[in-house]
């Protein structure tokens, strides 16, 4: 008796085949990541019955055809209900082409249609001239890589409203915009577009076009392209064009079997906070972790105090910097420099320790003084995404100025040194658990950028200063030791 492979084996086969072809360097031009088997089969299982509906689904950056090879195969074995389906995918390689001509064809119960070229080009231009036929699905892992501000791309989007900095998030908007009233969208795609100023276009345009009805989390970053060795922290999310705003279903699994796969409810101002100027998107990752804000009412504003990011960028003054302090020379932070407190000179290490200080330099320092900086990266290994260090100034001995790199950010009373009280107690404050909670719900990468500071809420200045004074007379400050003091501010 003759056996066939199972479908799900047969994808597993295809994919291997795909990727095991595929140039490493064309697939980082074209920032292509592959779509494994497993996760395909979980985001096609998000989108819900609805049947009677004549399905039209869009794969952009349809790759090897794993996402609509899933899709489709549910519908074949009776899933979603619809009275037939119209499968367009549109892939740019045409060795994947190959592949993806392959696998729809193993479908022969849907009409499919692969168009050949770039999806941002074809997309706008249906848009522009309004001849396209709308979507009621897509289903999506779409490219990862940065668009430069005049390039190409960056231009077509902008004649369609659409204005955003990478890949993925232009393939997102433009699936939105293609979509049907009610349309589903289930994509798999970097957190980054979480948080930050660089999205905030994006997630404007996103979150007035569409509900967002489900996030999924995975623990581990490495998971999502696994074959890919990529490290980036994704999310596979569900959105429903023009649809009203209501629960939003958040899951999480350690990996990409899906065996401990958790799910909680959220109401939508838990997600995206009412009035929040930035519309941070939160992403609880755990039940506990659902209370919408920090108990605290103040902004940086508010307490007097700025931030921003280290004006030093080393390439471009990299005449000016010296390995070890000189006569002519002032001492340059970077966060090597801030580890458990400040270490400065470091001797062998690789980064300089010193910046001369003249007229093409001094622009760029900033006045000797007690000053709180953060870590704009972080590994995700760190215990806190946010990392906090006070800057005294008896560190620097006869030092009138300070340069800081750009991989810091700087809390400062304009451009100039803190109360030392109020240094100490922000530090504090900031490396608190519940500072690093509150930054985890809406950021899913390691940086921290200085908006997302700003967008973060403060104890009274009066409360930083009293937290402050406790800070500097403890002999050590544990984790646990600060959340105990931060509990008792409350009160």
């Amino acid at each position: 008796m003759t056996t066939h492979p199972k479908p799900h084996l047969q994808a597993e086969a295809t994919h291997l085949t795909a990727v095991s072809r595929l140039d490493p360097a064309r697939k980082a031009a074209l920032g292509q990541f592959m779509t494994s088997p497993e996760i395909a089969h979980f985001m096609a299982s998000l989108f819900p019955e609805t049947p009677e509906v004549a399905c039209r689904v869009l794969d952009a950056g349809a790759g090897a055809g794993a996402l609509s090879g899933a899709f489709l195969e549910r519908w074949q074995r009776g899933g979603l209900g619809f009275t037939s389906v119209e499968a367009v995918a549109y892939e740019i390689d045409e060795t994947l082409r190959g592949h993806l001509a392959g696998r729809l064809q193993t479908y022969p119960a849907a009409k499919t249609q692969i168009r050949a070229g770039d999806f941002i080009e074809l997309a706008t231009q249906d848009l522009l001239w309004d001849t396209f036929q709308p979507f009621t699905h897509a289903i999506l892992n779409p490219p990862y890589r940065k668009i430069g501000s005049q390039s190409p791309h960056r231009l077509m989007l902008r004649q369609i409203g659409i204005e955003t900095v990478n890949l993925y998030s232009a393939f997102v908007a433009l699936a939105i915009a293609l979509m049907a009233p009610g349309g589903q969208i289930v994509a798999l795609i970097p957190r980054s577009f979480c948080n930050g100023p660089y999205y905030r276009p994006f997630r404007e345009f996103l979150l007035s076009r569409t509900a967002i009805r489900h996030l999924h989390l995975f623990e581990s970053r490495r998971q999502a392209f696994k074959d890919d060795a990529v490290l980036q922290e994704n999310i596979i999310l569900r959105l429903e064009k023009g649809g009203q705003l209501g629960p939003v279903t958040v899951s999480t699994s350690t990996d990409s079997t899906f065996a401990d796969l958790v799910s909680a409810e959220y109401a939508p101002e838990q997600i995206v906070f009412p009035g929040d100027a930035e519309s941070f998107i939160h992403v609880p990752a755990t039940p506990e972790l659902h209370t919408p804000t920090l108990p605290w009412a103040a902004t940086l504003a508010d307490i007097g105090v700025q931030v921003s990011t280290g004006p030093v960028v080393d390439f471009r003054l990299r005449e000016h910097l010296r390995k070890m302090p000189q006569t002519d020379t002032v001492p340059l932070l970077y966060p090597a420099h801030l580890a458990g407190g400040v270490s400065w000179p470091l001797a062998g290490g690789r980064k300089p320790n010193a910046i001369v200080r003249n007229q093409d330099t001094e622009k760029w320092l900033y006045p000797t003084g007690f000053y709180c900086v953060v870590k704009r990266l972080s590994s995700k290994e760190e215990p806190r995404r946010v990392v906090a260090t006070v800057i005294d100034p008896a560190a620097f001995p006869q030092a009138e100025k300070l340069g800081f790199e750009n991989h810091l950010n700087v809390l400062h009373d304009s451009k100039h040194g803190l109360p030392e009280a109020l240094a100490h107690g922000l530090a504090a404050y900031l490396n608190s658990t519940g500072v690093d909670q509150a930054f985890r719900r809406f950021s899913g990468h390691t940086q921290v950028n200085a908006t997302d500071l700003k967008n973060l809420s403060y104890p009274s200045r009066t409360q930083l200063l009293t937290l402050g004074e406790w800070a500097m007379g403890q002999p050590s400050l544990t984790q646990s030791v600060i959340d105990g003091q931060i509990a008792e501010l409350k009160t």
